[in-house]
């Protein structure tokens, strides 16, 4: 995202305490290493000046969110209204919100449309959805206003190649694959293979992170022109079963994969597929990257070349 605001014109600037990320990923503008919940530090930062605010400093992991809900809750939902009254105090007020489809919890239909229940059935989730909530009577009580984003499966990378998934431990399914695929890993999990799908691997939504960026540049063009509030759901429309991406992974790696077959895991619905068409009416947003095989070549040129 940043990569891309530099490439439009924009005056950048992260900050991070780089806990999960990395110095050399910020390609341009101005770096400050710092946590969002130090609220001196956000004074100071927010003193030179913004038009608007980009939140990815959120902890995404479910499983880790359902045994230490205390960091959960603290990051990301008390932080970010400590960001929130920040922004406030310094004149600031469009931001543009990282959420998910976790705060849907188990999908009564798919594809997953905006009005769907949220019911959130973890931590990660409810913090999520809980921030939704609190964006919705800041903008009603002090007209701060927000697009919450809300992810399917984020995957890929940038197509020239610069910037990917790093994650340690990782945990998302296309770079274990390709790990599987470059020699780094002997074997992926496959976690169930009685779903009710063709082929009896769960189907997930895999949105290319190039659009994802693109959402967010959208979203933010949106409220700089004067449009209430909203949330969008972003995915690419079409679901992919975990076999699919393992068969695509090996024809566009040309190399066996080796899976081991696991059980079901609690909490895994059999589909999750989104419904993205109010982005699309609303934004004119369009992904560029929507064929799983780009998708799966972006992530493994950088696998091939060492991340």
């Amino acid at each position: 995202m940043v990569k891309m605001l530099g490439q439009l014109g924009c005056s950048v600037t992260t900050l991070d305490d780089l806990s999960s990320g990395h110095r050399d990923a910020v390609l341009c503008g101005d770096f400050v290493q710092g946590n969002f919940g130090d609220r001196t530090l956000l004074d100071t930062v927010l003193s030179r000046g913004f038009d608007a605010v980009m939140h990815f400093a959120s902890f995404i992991q479910v499983g880790e969110s359902v045994q230490h809900p205390d960091k959960y809750y603290r990051n990301n939902v008390t932080n970010t209204l400590g960001l929130l009254d920040a922004m406030r105090s310094h004149g600031v007020n469009k931001f543009i919100f990282s959420s998910t489809a976790a705060t849907f919890g188990e999908p009564q239909y798919t594809p997953i449309d905006e009005l769907h229940p949220q019911q959130p059935i973890n931590p990660y989730g409810r913090t999520k959805l809980m921030v939704e909530q609190a964006l919705a009577d800041y903008d009603k009580a002090f007209g701060v206003k927000s697009v919450c984003l809300r992810y399917f499966n984020a995957a890929g990378a940038d197509p020239e190649g610069l910037l990917g998934e790093r994650h340690d431990p990782e945990t998302h399914l296309i770079p274990l694959v390709l790990q599987t695929a470059s020699g780094r890993r002997p074997s992926i999990s496959v976690f169930g293979h009685d779903y009710d799908t063709p082929d009896g691997t769960c189907i997930r939504d895999y949105i290319h992170i190039q659009d994802l960026c693109s959402a967010h540049w959208l979203a933010l063009q949106s409220l700089v022109n004067g449009a209430a509030s909203q949330s969008y759901n972003l995915g690419n429309g079409n679901g992919f079963s975990v076999q699919e991406v393992i068969d695509t992974a090996e024809q566009v790696t040309g190399r066996k994969i080796s899976v081991v077959n696991g059980p079901r895991r609690d909490g895994d619905p059999a589909r999750l597929v989104a419904d993205s068409r109010l982005a699309r009416e609303k934004l004119g947003w369009q992904p560029q990257y929507a064929d799983l095989a780009t998708i799966i070549d972006h992530a493994w040129k950088l696998e091939t070349r060492g991340g």
